[in-house]
């Protein structure tokens, strides 16, 4: 396995991490919050721990968006489509 194609599972790794990351969020939304231990809340804890020190750097320098009392975190779209031009790159 080459580096390039390494690089690429790794961000296709991130990316599906990402989709998981905003799966688990909607559901809180949705079904509202999660037992306690309950796998829900497991995999929530699993991947926000994984996907946050990605997604912290890019939000200090693109806060999300507020309107009324809605957000837009813009930080996870410019990341989920900045892989996806890398990986097109790749």
């Amino acid at each position: 396995m080459g580096l390039l194609a390494l690089v690429n599972l790794v961000l296709l790794a991130v990316q599906l991490l990402l989709v998981a990351r905003a799966v688990l969020d909607w559901s809180g939304v949705l079904a509202g919050p999660a037992m306690p231990g309950s796998f829900r809340s497991r995999a929530t804890s699993g991947v926000t721990a994984v996907t946050e020190p990605i997604l912290a750097p890019v939000r200090r320098v693109l806060p999300p968006l507020r309107f009324g009392g809605v957000g837009i975190d813009l930080a996870f779209i410019v990341l989920f489509l900045g892989i996806s031009v890398l990986r097109a790159l790749i």
